[in-house]
């Protein structure tokens, strides 16, 4: 149910074998994020329940789900990447039905994330999830 730009990633993670370069190459790609404006980063964008400072601003068009963010953590930033592959340019009932878990679990993030981080990133998959159930 990933997205090309999900699967591009799983096979980049196929092909770099260290965690360092995995971790490195997820830190790339929040690197090559545009930055939130700050204008966006408001109480109402802020993800509660992670370590850092993260900030989620969705938008839906036409039934289409897309979302921007940022964090003050390199690692953070690219997460938000990541789940970016995942979710934008969905509908907001294929949102609700991707497993986050399981196709993070093919990163093998689930293991190499601390806690905190894996905190961070259940609560941004909930807000995700929570902004599109709420558009239905």
């Amino acid at each position: 149910m990933a997205c090309a730009a999900f699967e591009e990633i799983v096979e980049d993670f196929e092909f770099l074998e260290d965690w360092e370069d995995r971790y490195r190459h997820v830190i790339e790609q929040g690197k090559a994020m545009e930055p939130l404006p700050e204008a966006l980063k408001v109480p109402a964008t802020k993800v509660d329940g992670c370590a850092s400072q993260v900030w989620i601003h969705p938008v839906i068009e036409d039934g289409v789900f897309r979302f921007d963010g940022e964090s003050d953590a390199l690692i953070v930033r690219g997460l938000i990447s990541v789940l970016r592959s995942l979710y934008n340019g969905l509908t907001l009932g294929e949102v609700l039905a991707v497993d986050a878990h399981t196709e993070l679990g093919r990163l093998g993030l689930n293991e190499h994330l601390s806690a905190q981080r894996s905190n961070g990133v259940r609560a941004m998959i909930e807000r995700i999830r929570e902004t599109a159930a709420a558009q239905i």
